[in-house]
């Protein structure tokens, strides 16, 4: 007996032992070792690692995911922007007006826009740029002939469908550490689509990557609030699956113990053996109609119940936090069912974050990408500016609404013979040119 307690004593002392030491690992380096008591990806059905199809699927087929992308790159891209050959005001220029045509022409906007979207659901996406200069995709670019006619068309590309080839290996060269050569293949993303049929190498000087910081190695929009979508699904799925259940409303049958299985077998024309297949199909058949009867014989019908709560106090949770992860207020991504807008702020700090998404993102990629034209002289050297709405501007009722203040406030100050603004004030806040002597500036020019 003694031995017997003094080995138990051991055992527990080891155990403890064993437990400080993990503990005091686990301190060192954390996050290297996994919590034994407690794994959120396994208890929770997470995923614990991530690959472009997830964020797909993701965004094919959860309308929230497909909302916060969506809306955030139509903020941003609201209207089209203009390549200016300088910073100042001034009419457009007949190289601006080729540009702006041959953009248009080649819906170049719209296919950036595309490639943002495409790098927002994937860690990156690609701009193909493909070239009237007789070389293969593969060939990198020496020169491209005819100017703005050069540039032939532009290809939005998913992560998944341009993927790297090769890498520079050598730590001596200038491109050390980036691709040398990419692989496309359209057919890559989705499935059932007709006419997505190439498939080549193409050359980084041919390819801009678009992501956040302009390489391969971005994160997806949908990374951070990823669990939160699978448990919003979770949730719609459950609420959809109970509530079909208490509307399918699927019998319990209980036999009572003096029950004549073979007459009810005999009235049903079956063998005894075959009762209860011939009662399945009879159940079955009752639920399809709602004229269909239940032949039972000392058997009970009773409905199974489902008692289900409301699924919007489980839903605010995961929601709130998904759309804290996209930067995207909760009442501007899924809108308010009772009728109410978002509100000055929501709207005033989601004007400013696409803003600061334009001027981070989007604009140094686009830049990029003239600098790439210029390259090939496809586009004359110059000081490039890129001219786009500020979406932080007051739209034209915040403008009339302040100009109208603005005229209250003269009308009261009017006894004292003064006037607080002048009219070219209040005529610029609503956008238009100053008058001078009957004519308006512009006029005058």
């Amino acid at each position: 007996m003694t031995d017997t307690k003094n080995s138990a004593k051991v055992v527990a002392a080891m155990a403890a032992m064993a437990n400080a030491t993990t503990r005091r690992i686990s301190g060192l380096f954390p996050g290297y070792f996994p919590d034994a008591k407690h794994n959120h990806y396994a208890d929770f059905g997470w995923p614990e690692t991530l690959s472009f199809q997830n964020y797909y699927d993701m965004w094919s087929r959860n309308g929230y995911a497909k909302a916060a992308i969506t809306k955030t790159v139509s903020m941003c891209w609201q209207d089209r922007p203009f390549l200016l050959e300088r910073e100042e005001k001034h009419s457009e220029t007949a190289l601006e007006r080729e540009i702006r045509q041959r953009f248009n022409d080649l819906r170049i906007w719209q296919c950036l826009a595309t490639a943002d979207r495409r790098g927002m659901v994937g860690r990156y996406s690609g701009v193909i740029l493909r070239l009237a200069d007789g070389e293969m995709f593969r060939e990198p670019v020496v020169s491209v002939p005819g100017g703005l006619d050069g540039l032939v068309e532009v290809i939005p590309a998913w992560e998944g469908q341009l993927t790297v080839s090769e890498w520079d290996a050598n730590e001596v060269s200038e491109t050390y550490g980036q691709p040398t050569m990419f692989s496309f293949n359209e057919a890559a993303v989705g499935s059932g689509e007709q006419g997505k049929s190439r498939s080549f190498e193409v050359h980084p000087d041919r390819v801009i990557v678009w992501s956040e910081d302009g390489t391969v190695h971005g994160r997806s929009a949908l990374e951070a609030g990823y669990n939160d979508l699978l448990t919003l699904e979770k949730i719609n799925g459950s609420g959809g699956e109970g509530f079909w259940k208490n509307a399918k409303s699927a019998p319990v049958l209980q036999i009572d113990k003096e029950a004549q299985l073979d007459q009810m077998a005999q009235a049903m024309g079956v063998a005894k053996e075959d009762l209860v297949e011939a009662m399945n199909d009879q159940v079955e058949d009752w639920q399809k109609g709602f004229d269909k009867l239940l032949m039972l014989q000392g058997i009970e019908a009773k409905t199974l119940g489902i008692t289900l709560p409301s699924p919007q106090h489980f839903r605010s949770g995961p929601m709130d936090s998904f759309a804290a992860s996209m930067n995207i207020p909760v009442k501007i991504l899924i809108g308010m069912q009772t009728g109410e807008r978002a509100s000055t702020e929501d709207a005033s700090e989601w004007a400013k974050t696409c803003m600061g998404r334009r001027s981070d993102e989007i604009v140094p990629s686009i830049m990029q990408i003239v600098n790439r034209l210029e390259q090939f002289g496809i586009l004359p050297e110059r000081d490039w500016f890129l001219s786009w709405t500020d979406l932080t501007e007051a739209n034209m009722s915040q403008r009339i609404d302040r100009a109208q203040k603005m005229a209250d406030v003269n009308s009261k100050m009017a006894a004292g013979g003064e006037l607080v603004f002048l009219p070219e004030e209040i005529r610029d806040v609503i956008g238009l040119e100053p008058v001078i002597g009957g004519d308006t500036m512009e006029d005058e020019e």
